[in-house]
Formats: C-alpha cells, structure tokens, sequence
C-alpha cells in the first residue's frame, strides 16, 4: 500500500477513545486527527495514555469504546495484522526485535518472502534488505549478526528501518530518539523529511522539546489519559507545551548549583589509564566527593565500557580502578556494590538490565543488599519494607510500587524506582548511564533535583547522558571521550553545548590526530 498526500480525509481520527485496565483508566475519551502527509507529535507524562493510544493503533489492543477512522475509512483495528493491511506501521521504543535472531530474520519478521514450497528466498531478501539499508544511510551493519551483539543506537535504527522497510502509509515513533545521540538523530530527521516528501504520516512520540520544534508540524498532548490539546508547533511556546505536559508550571528545570560552588571531599573514585571492554583506551580521570563529572561522547566512544569497568562488568586490559585510593579488583557487580566500596550503577536500558519487572518495587529496591534485611536465611518484610518506604517517599514513588509488579508503572517510575535500590544499598558513588531516556520533562526534573541533593549530601557521581543540556546545567565538570580516549576536560566556567559538541567531535583536540 502506497503513500498518499491527496486524501480529502485525515490520516487517521481517533473518536472518544476509552481504554481501561482494570481500574486504572489509561486513555479517557480521547479524541483528536491527525492530517495526511503530515508529522504530528504525540506529547505527555510517562503514564499519560501515549503508548496506549500507540498499541490502539497498532491493533495490539482494542478500545473499550470509540474507534478510528483511517483515510476516511472507520476501521476496527483488532491486529496487527489489520493495522498493517491498513498502511499502519510501528517501531517501539520497547523494542520488538528478537535478539536471537540475525539482523536481516529480524527485518524479514513477520512477512518473509517464500518460494513455491515455502522456503525463504533468503538471498533475495538479503539484497531487498541491503539496499533498504543503503537507501537510507543505515551503515556499519552486517545482516548476520545477532541483534543481541549490537548497541542500543543501531538495535533501534533496525526496528525503525524494519517498520519503514513494509512501505507505511502511516509510520508510528514511539520515542524513536531514546538512544539515538548527535549524528543518528540528524540521520532520523532526515529520514522523516524523506519519508513526508514521499506522503507519508508520521506520529512522533518524544519528550525532547526540541526535536519535535525541528521534525513536526502540529502536536496533540495527553495527559492523564486525557487530551488536553492539539494544534500547530508554532502556536505554543517551549514552557506552555512543558505546562500543558505536567500541569504546572516548571520555573527553573535544573536545579540550581551552589552559590560558592560544590563542597568537594576526598577522591573517592579514580581510574588510570583503563583500557577495558572493546573501545576503551588509556582513559583517567578522578571523582571527588560531592562531586557530578559529567561524560561526554557519541555513540561508541567508549563510554559504555568504561561505565561498565567501573562496574565489574566489562574486561579490565589494563590501568586500575581506585576508592579511596586504593586499587581495587572488580571482576563482578557484587565486588562493586561491597559496602566498603559502595558503587551502584544505573544502566541505560532499565526493563532489561535494571529491573525485574514481574517483581515488586520492593524486591526490586533491597535485591542489592537483601542480606541486610534477612535473619537464618529468612526475609524481615517487615524491616525491609520499612528501610524501601523511606526512599520511596523519598523520590515520590508510589507506595503501590511495594506490591505492585514493577512492570505495570510508567517509564518514569520504573527509573525512579532503579535508583532508590542504589539508596537503599546507600551507594557512596553513583554510576548513572543515561538515567532520563525516554523520560518525561516533570520526572526529568525531579531525577535533576534527586541527583544534585545526592551530591550535595556527599555522593560521588559519574553522569553520563545524551542530551548535552544536562551535561552543561547539571554537571561540575565535563569530561568528553572521542576515539576512546578523554579527548578534553572543561570545567564548570567554560561550560556550554557548543564546547561538548565541539570536542565530542574531535574538533580542536590533539587526540584527533592520534585517532585518524
């Protein structure tokens, strides 16, 4: 099915939709439209009813009442299958790829094409598939590999190229940006500028403000499951559509830093001269007390192996690891998180590698340090719960999250609550891998807010982000990799975007000579 620009009808119109999940009412008559050849951005909260309306488009679930009409046509879509008949094509931003399965088995899911006795015509598909890629700048991929062997960034530029790859009329992003840094998101911009030229609909889901003033021509915004308002980019300003997000005003959205400065302690963390993991090279740095060093990078410069060597998770080649001055031997997580080193780390992807999440909040909080809480090889609940309900009040997060499987809360809960297990272990230093992807703006500022009070308390933080905004207003200083190697430091005066963006990209520094 075809791209189209000249239908007299909306893409798609969503009529009083209401969706229900036992008693929690996730999208509550909702409506809006959507226009042909248009890119439309769907803005709100985490929980706010986005990404069911996202799974009711995508035929994963059906409305309790309402329903669209797509190009004119009232359709119930009760598939995916329909959906697809329909023109309708999704990539998650909880990934559907199978990681055990090659690049291009992942890319042929669910239509391969088959011969007379049903074989795949794998050779054929595979040069439909490469030319795809090429088509659309996708590089640096072999169709063999496993998806489980490849970073975040290019697992999410398949499911993007995959949805695309079935000829769309209507292509749905869910948080298409999520792991995408610098590069892959101008390569994203000029694919849904390809894309609109062509007719296609697009629905851009995002929290980054920025990218949906560059990508999209009208937003529609959720908020507790209900609409609160559609219309031009161009008619709202960047704190109205924040308003309209959360329901309040966000005067400042970082915190403030300390009027003389942060009160620095004693080194608490160093690394010399680490090369570890595949990409890490001769890297140092050190990490006072009370201290945010925020790290800089694009994608693959090292900065995952280097988190993960800090961590006991990456292979150490050579140079040490040091706390408190001394060097130490970190061959698993639990080395890590003793409670005479006391390291905690988020990692980037939290349903995969922070969370259980068909546990509770409250087993998912005490796992780290579930010793603490145990007597004769038998739990205290009482005692447990008792230490995670400080820290959850703590953080505002929902005392539900006690017994209610992790699984069932919004992203933004699901982040909080990957944090407080590293408060309840009472981590001295923390390693925070992109702690806001995929987060709304309100908990965006409430994890800034988190993060400056841990370190004004005495934490030591190790903060790494994509969004360079929080690297320049949350971080004392900067520390940038390029090549695998800290390219250039910049303390907290010389500050801004453009000296990140400058020395993420080699610009000025003497390393890119040594890397070239």
């Amino acid at each position: 099915m075809s791209a189209t620009t000249n239908s007299p009808h909306p893409a798609i119109r969503a009529d009083s939709l209401r969706k229900a999940f036992g008693a929690t009412v996730a999208v509550d008559d909702v409506s809006f439209h959507i226009d042909a050849g248009s890119v439309h951005a769907l803005l709100g909260e985490n929980g706010a009813g986005k990404s069911t309306i996202v799974k009711l488009m995508s035929g994963l679930i059906e409305p309790d009442s309402g329903g669209f009409d797509v190009f004119g046509e009232t359709t119930r879509l009760n598939s995916p299958r329909v959906s697809h008949r329909h023109g309708i094509e999704t990539a998650f931003q909880e990934m559907t790829l199978v990681k055990d399965l090659t690049v291009l088995d992942n890319m042929l899911l669910p239509y391969a094409p088959v011969g007379p006795i049903g074989m795949i015509r794998r050779r054929q598909a595979a040069r439909h598939v490469a030319e795809h890629f090429e088509r659309f700048g996708i590089t640096g991929i072999d169709l063999e590999d496993e998806v489980r062997d490849l970073d975040l960034a290019l697992q999410q530029k398949i499911e993007i190229a995959r949805a695309i790859y079935r000829k769309p009329r209507i292509l749905l992003l869910d948080e298409p940006t999520s792991t995408l840094t610098g590069r892959d998101v101008d390569w994203l911009g000029d694919v849904i500028a390809r894309l609109k030229g062509e007719g296609v609909t697009i629905v851009f889901i995002s929290h980054r403000i920025p990218e949906v003033r560059a990508f999209c021509d009208r937003l529609t915004v959720m908020r507790n499951g209900g609409h609160i308002a559609t219309g031009d980019v161009s008619e709202f300003t960047d704190g109205e559509i924040i308003e309209m997000i959360v329901g309040r005003s966000i005067s400042q959205t970082f915190p403030p830093r300390p009027k003389d400065g942060p009160a620095l302690g004693d080194e608490v963390l160093a690394v010399d001269g680490l090369s570890a993991g595949k990409k890490l090279r001769d890297a140092s740095f050190s990490l006072r007390k009370g201290e945010i060093l925020g790290v800089a990078g694009l994608q693959g410069m090292g900065q995952l192996d280097l988190f993960l060597a800090c961590f006991g998770m990456a292979e150490i080649h050579s140079g040490t690891v040091s706390v408190d001055g001394k060097p130490v031997a970190l061959t698993s997580p639990a080395d890590a998180i003793r409670a005479n080193i006391g390291l905690g780390m988020v990692p980037e992807d939290r349903k995969t590698e922070a969370l259980f999440l068909k546990l509770n909040g409250r087993h998912n909080a005490s796992l780290p340090v579930i010793e603490r809480f145990t007597r004769f090889g038998l739990i205290d609940s009482a005692r447990e719960s008792e230490a995670i309900s400080r820290v959850f009040d703590r953080i505002d997060i929902d005392r539900r999250a006690l017994w209610t499987s992790v699984g069932s809360f919004s992203g933004g809960n699901q982040q909080k609550i990957a944090i407080s297990k590293w408060l309840v272990a009472e981590s001295r230093i923390l390693l925070l891998f992109d702690p806001t992807r995929g987060i709304d703006v309100g908990t965006k500022h409430e994890l800034y807010v988190l993060i400056r009070e841990y370190a004004e308390a005495g934490g030591a933080v190790l903060f790494f982000s994509t969004e360079v905004p929080e690297l320049v207003h949350l971080s004392d200083r900067v520390m940038v990799l390029y090549g695998g190697k800290v390219a250039e430091e910049i303390p907290v005066e010389d500050l801004s975007e453009k000296a990140i963006v400058r020395a993420a990209l080699g610009g000025e520094s003497k390393i890119v000579e040594q890397v070239a």
